[in-house]
C-alpha cells in the first residue's frame, strides 16, 4: 500500500512537471501545478482502490494518471484573449 501511494505520488509529480514544462504560459506558478499534480494522483489512486477493491496496482495507477490529469486540465488558462464582438444591430 505504501509502494502503492509512493507509485501514484510520483507519477502525478511526473505528469505535472510535463505540464508545467510543455504548458509554462498556460498555467499559474509551478508549485501549484506541482502540488496539485501530485494531490490528484493520491485521490486518483484511493479512489480506484477504493471502488476496486484491491483490482490491482496497474489499475490503481490508471486511475492515479487519469484524475491527475484531470485536476491539472482545471488550472489551464485560454490561450489568448477572447474577443468579443458586438453584434450589429
Amino acid at each position: 500500500m505504501l509502494l502503492e501511494a509512493l507509485s501514484s505520488a510520483i507519477l502525478g509529480l511526473a505528469l505535472a512537471w510535463a505540464y508545467a514544462v510543455r504548458l509554462p504560459h498556460r498555467l499559474p506558478a509551478r508549485p501549484l501545478v506541482l502540488s496539485t499534480g501530485i494531490a490528484g494522483a493520491l485521490f486518483g489512486a484511493f479512489v480506484t482502490r477504493s471502488a476496486l477493491d484491491a483490482g490491482g496496482f496497474l489499475l490503481s495507477l490508471i486511475g492515479a494518471a487519469v484524475v491527475s490529469a484531470a485536476s491539472l486540465s482545471l488550472l489551464l488558462r485560454p490561450a489568448g484573449r477572447l474577443r468579443r464582438r458586438s453584434a450589429p444591430a
